[in-house]
């Protein structure tokens, strides 16, 4: 039985109906906003054996059909996932996956495909919706609703779910999911907000969280799905051997402050373990205990002592709850690239190179909304030698795409717009080594080397990630985690930004929320943290350099008349090609007169521009031209005062006395200077060349004679 629900948001109904389609799924759900409309379906499946992990998959996709639009290229139909889309599979992957019971491991799928989108709603915060009211009324121990929203700020005030006009605006793109009494997954970006403006945005999203998970409720009432509890395993036959045997061995083989020798410790006592219970390979024993049990047995043995040690205040490299690693940057290690920089914070370390490009380097990104182009672009790479592995590589994964956009939305807006800097930018990210926080890692790596590329940033940026254990009521907040801390802590909240405010901020979560007390003192924590590690990258290099690389391209810009577009390109774009050619540059010129020059060196990007300057300006009346004369008729001479633009030299003016006729003073081809001394309702130019003999020489070698 078809079954809707609806309230109004934003002045938008927000609706969310069941039991028309995909019947056959577990749980199936239509969410819409104004009119955009997202299908989200969640399948449940038995486990496969042997797995020891939860098998939740999330997939996003989007129709271009939705907006009416065709794929583009050469297949007119979709194919892999766009970065877009698997950004915002992440996003709704992560607030729903901590709400399913430890060791549940039945495989779940949810699937969330956009069908209709009207170019003023955005569906990807709709997906998490949508795939909360699917798990809900599937036969899942699901502990939901959930809900999410997007907030945004213009002119101080908060706006919900703000469309895409609006968002053109904003100061703020943040999205919020959470329950009725918490939050569980933050992601958001931000023009240098203020930490109180933040929590202040986060708890204003918080509270319509409050009214969609009751409308889930609600959908929730009406269908009546039946209810699944989940049993859990009996107890690990392991469990207590483990803990009786090995726990205080763990304790000392876990606090060493370097990660290879603290792993292989903790190896040691493991198979010290499988030795005794399983020798000579052996996998079960004769009363049924397996080699697994003890295994997992081990691995929760091996987090509860990671997490006492911490609770008690024993971070496993010795560290305080508030301490950074020991930072070191470097910027210009390498020759003939643009820009680049190594930062290394304790056993994390990232190198990060940078390319100026032109705007034909611009990165053209399609989808439902308007195609737009990029100027700068982050690419983060995470090889396995960085954590000691081999693996294939197959191109980036959901992982590396993920932690490229942070990286890359986090520095975005210290980053000077095309007026001041009309470069393409591109920085490569490569974490050479890891152990806890890499994205972070690259972002401080991304500020230092802009400044070493001698891009004027507005303001240095740096990042750090905050830690959690958290017991009943007790909880300790970690600066800059490590590897393990991160893997047998409760969250992970990356922040970043300058000394004024945040400018990226994502928060994920293993329990089923926090508060807005541990939010506030994350943030706090976190900003004391950032502009200790800024004090430390201003040290290496205190602001962008004042000259480029000598290998990057020098770029000109300038602004002419829309009208004269035409007359800068010429017939067939002849003008400009010949332009290209004789100056050696690349010209590009856009609808709104906004003209770019691209060369290797200055010179040439500098006769470019005065090329063109000279041929798309106004005719002057009173000012000197160095013309060249075009052609002869028994009245005067033509000459070309600009490019495409010729003046009358009447053999009036030829010279100071009697001309008897227009060869003896010039023939086609001279050059000479003339001046204008008028310019008629037709835009007809009068020349004289008496003019400019008549005139005193002012000794600065220049040709711009004053105005009459």
């Amino acid at each position: 039985m078809k079954t809707t629900v609806s309230q109004e948001v934003g002045g938008r109904t927000f609706s969310i109906t069941t039991g028309e389609l995909a019947k056959q799924a577990s749980g199936a759900v239509l969410v819409q906003l104004g009119e955009t409309a997202v299908f989200v379906a969640a399948q449940t499946g038995p486990p496969r054996p042997g797995l020891d992990f939860f098998p939740l998959t999330v997939d996003y996709r989007e129709r271009m059909a939705a907006a009416g639009k065709f794929p583009g290229g050469f297949l007119k139909r979709e194919g892999r996932p766009t970065n877009r889309e698997i950004l915002t599979c992440r996003l709704t992957d992560r607030p729903i996956r901590p709400l399913f019971p430890k060791g549940f491991k039945d495989e779940v799928q949810v699937m969330s495909t956009v069908w209709a989108c009207d170019g003023i709603n955005d569906p990807d915060v709709l997906s998490i919706n949508g795939a909360s009211a699917a798990l809900c009324i599937a036969p899942l121990p699901f502990a939901g609703p959930i809900a999410a929203v997007r907030v945004g700020q213009i002119d101080g005030e908060f706006i919900l779910f703000p469309t895409s006009a609006e968002m053109k605006e904003s100061r703020l793109d943040l999205v919020v999911a959470g329950s009725e009494d918490s939050i569980l997954m933050i992601e958001g970006f931000a023009q240098e907000l203020p930490e109180d403006e933040m929590v202040d945005a986060l708890l204003f999203g918080h509270k319509s969280i409050g009214e969609l998970c009751r409308l889930q409720k609600e959908l929730i009432e009406k269908v009546n799905p039946e209810r699944v509890e989940y049993e859990p395993p009996p107890e690990n036959p392991f469990a207590s051997i483990v803990r009786e045997e090995a726990y205080e061995k763990l304790r000392e083989a876990r606090q060493n402050p370097k990660k290879h020798e603290r792993s292989a410790a903790t190896a040691a006592v493991k198979e010290e373990l499988v030795e005794r219970y399983f020798p000579e390979g052996r996998e079960e024993l004769e009363d049924g205990r397996t080699l697994g049990q003890l295994k997992e047995a081990f691995y929760q043995a091996d987090k509860q002592a990671c997490r006492e040690l911490t609770l008690a205040g024993k971070r496993l490299d010795g560290r305080g709850a508030t301490d950074l690693r020991n930072v070191q940057c470097e910027v210009g290690i390498l020759p003939r690239v643009h820009g680049s920089a190594v930062f290394t914070r304790g056993e994390t370390q990232a190198v990060a190179t940078l390319t100026l490009g032109t705007v034909r380097d611009q990165q053209r990104v399609d989808g439902l909304f308007d195609e737009y182009a990029k100027a700068f672009m982050l690419d983060y790479n995470f090889p396995p030698y960085s954590v000691g592995e081999c693996r294939p590589i197959r191109g980036p994964g959901r992982r590396e795409i993920g932690h490229g956009a942070l990286a890359e939305r986090s520095v975005a807006p210290v980053v000077p717009g095309s007026e001041k800097f009309p470069y393409t930018i591109r920085i490569i990210s490569d974490i050479t080594e890891s152990n806890g926080s890499s994205s972070m890692a690259s972002v401080c790596g991304a500020t230092l080397v802009l400044m070493d590329a001698g891009v004027p940033i507005r303001q240095p940026v740096a990042g750090i990630s905050i830690g959690l254990v958290k017991e009943g009521d007790e909880y300790v907040l970690l600066t800059d985690i490590m590897g393990d801390e991160d893997h047998f802590g409760d969250m992970d909240f990356k922040i970043a930004g300058s000394q004024r405010g945040i400018t990226g901020i994502q928060l994920d979560l293993k329990i089923t929320g926090i508060s807005e007390e541990i939010i506030r003192a994350t943030l706090a924590q976190a900003r004391d943290a950032r502009r200790e590690l800024l004090k430390t990258m201003l040290t290496t290099i205190r602001r962008p350099r004042k000259e480029m690389s000598e290998s990057a391209p020098r770029i000109r810009q300038t602004k002419i008349d829309p009208e004269k577009i035409g007359l800068l390109i010429g017939p067939g774009g002849k003008t400009i090609r010949e332009l290209q050619e004789s100056t050696k540059t690349t010209i590009d010129v856009d609808d709104e007169g906004t003209v770019t020059i691209s060369a290797a060196n200055g010179p040439s990007a500098d006769d470019a521009l005065a090329r063109i300057e000279a041929m798309t300006e106004e005719i002057k009346v009173g000012r000197i031209y160095a013309g060249r004369v075009s052609s002869i008729k028994d009245f005067g001479a033509f000459v070309e005062i600009a490019p495409g633009k010729d003046g009358l030299l009447h053999i009036s003016e030829l010279a100071e006395g009697f001309v008897k006729s227009v060869a003896d003073v010039c023939k086609v081809g001279d050059k000479m200077e003339v001046k204008v001394i008028a310019v008629d309702d037709q835009n007809r130019v009068k020349l004289s060349r008496k003019a400019v003999l008549a005139t005193p020489d002012t000794g600065d070698g220049t040709a711009s004679g004053g105005e009459e």
